[in-house]
């Protein structure tokens, strides 16, 4: 167990170094269902939300990750990524949710959700957010513990393939593809998706060819 857990941790390092992030927002712009999923809410949410970065040109910063609601009965959802340990983490993200929610014209109540790759890397300070984070005001996605989950959707299947060992990585991937091309019909998404694998395979693989 411990020899596996090693592995996912080398398999992330790459990735925390080339924005992590980033992969994460395109597959939320392209499988925004796979968000509600992570989070334990209805897949069919994601069509009464819009997925984009907000700024606060007053304060001059921008949030990367918020699913904006089309009624105002639905919360707006902060998602951040952090792979990285960071004892700060916590005071910057609630400052920026909490600056956001003081300037926008938007009354909707708020989520937020955060992505680990694990525990071990969830270090940030928590004293003064006690409260916020043992409500239900805040989910903690943790990676490593998706792998329980034998079937799920495509986007959580290409998520759970950011922490795959590197040994089962490649084989994993097609296994993927195959399924989103008997699944998916769109072939815009399909494309999408194929090139989210490539993006993972190439910071995770960096000696395979594209090809």
């Amino acid at each position: 167990m411990r020899s596996s857990k090693c592995k996912i941790c080398l398999s992330t390092v790459k990735l925390v170094l080339l924005k992590t992030d980033t992969i994460f927002y395109r597959i939320f712009q392209s499988i925004t269902s796979t968000f509600f999923e992570l989070i334990n809410q209805p897949p069919q949410l994601a069509s009464a939300y819009q997925f984009s970065s907000v700024e606060v040109k007053q304060l001059a910063f921008r949030i990367d990750g918020v699913f904006l609601p089309n009624a105002l009965d639905l919360p707006i959802y902060f998602a951040e990524v952090q792979f990285q340990p960071d004892k700060k983490f916590y005071s910057r993200l609630f400052t920026e949710i909490f600056n956001y929610l003081d300037k926008t014209e938007l009354t909707n109540n708020w989520r937020g959700v955060v992505i680990f790759p694990n525990r071990s890397v969830d270090t940030g300070d928590t004293e003064r957010y006690t409260e916020l984070l043992n409500s239900q005001r805040v989910t903690r996605v943790y990676l490593e513990e998706l792998s329980s989950i034998e079937a799920s959707s495509i986007g959580i299947e290409t998520v759970k393939l950011i922490i795959e060992p590197e040994s089962t990585a490649t084989r994993r991937a097609i296994e993927i593809v195959n399924s989103a091309r008997q699944q998916i019909t769109d072939i815009a998404t399909i494309k999408e998706i194929i090139q989210l694998i490539e993006t993972i395979l190439i910071y995770k693989l960096p000696r395979l060819t594209q090809e």
